[in-house]
């Protein structure tokens, strides 16, 4: 006579075919969680690809190097850089300019995007002209910004605070916008002043979003180094791709380029790891 399973052992094979299951399909299942070692692994394989294929077509002779040079001429140019200090006086110049051009669009966005997203009367009066604002396209800013602020840093940052000013402010409008109406009702049942609703409730669990969007609009930011090291720069990540596209030096075009993409990239990655220390209780999200 076979000797047949009895219910809580099925059960038990059950269960234990469903945690083999789920743990080959835990890569691929919606918002699960997965080792770290293999989170980070990820973030190299794709590139690494690529430059693998970029090794491939080049030494092939694909494509001629003029128009893609190897990435050992790129990085042959790297070097050439660091050597002779080039790329850290460069990298330090341009690291400034946006610091202080993101700088000065935070100090205002913030405090305008707040009163736009608490007071209908501010958001009336501000939101048609910095919605119209932000599709104007900041290169054509670029012959105003030299009669009002020279050729100097100055007309750099103003550059790079237009580029993030009015983006920031809708965002920071929409952080303060989202917060629970109830938790508002609330302060007011217990006596609050609008000031202290604000400084009290509405900034406190508004501001894990308000520091995201601080993450991404530093990021514009770098995006617009470019066009604000367009006119008359000495030096500058920007000036020096500028400076490149001249001579059609690609090897340096393709440095600086991949060069500001690694340094926005540190920033976002200290953006998040001080995001993650100051909300812990955001780390689910």
């Amino acid at each position: 006579m076979t000797d047949q399973p009895t219910v809580a052992e099925a059960a038990a094979k059950g269960r234990a075919d469903r945690r083999k299951l789920n743990k080959r399909a835990g890569l691929f299942r919606l918002r699960e969680a997965i080792p770290l070692p293999i989170f980070n692994t990820a973030g190299f394989v794709v590139p690494l690809v690529l430059v693998l294929a970029w090794l491939a077509v080049t030494s092939l002779g694909l494509v001629k190097p003029l128009f893609l040079p190897s990435p050992l001429a790129v990085l042959e140019e790297a070097w050439r850089q660091i050597s002779t200090g080039i790329l850290f006086q460069d990298a330090a110049v341009s690291t400034y300019r946006i610091v202080m051009g993101w700088l000065a669009a935070t100090v205002l966005a913030v405090p305008i995007g707040i009163l736009m997203g608490n007071f209908r009367i501010f958001e009336g009066a501000f939101e048609p002209l910095i919605s119209t604002a932000r599709y104007m396209p900041v290169v054509a800013l670029i012959p105003l910004s030299v009669l009002w602020a020279g050729i100097g840093d100055e007309q750099k940052i103003l550059i790079l605070f237009l580029g993030t000013f009015f983006q920031m402010t809708l965002m920071v409008m929409d952080n303060v916008k989202n917060i629970d109406i109830n938790l508002i009702r609330a302060g007011q049942t217990l006596g609050f002043s609008n000031a202290e609703i604000l400084w009290r409730i509405i900034l406190p669990a508004a501001m894990p979003d308000i520091w995201d969007t601080f993450r991404i609009t530093i990021g514009w930011t770098w995006t617009y180094l470019l066009v604000a090291e367009l006119v008359a720069a000495q030096s500058g990540l920007g000036r020096r791709i500028m400076d490149a596209q001249r001579y059609l030096a690609t090897d340096t075009i393709i440095f600086g380029t991949v060069f500001i993409g690694l340094l926005g990239l540190v920033t976002d990655l200290l953006f998040k790891r001080f995001g993650r220390s100051m909300f812990r209780w955001t780390a689910d999200r």
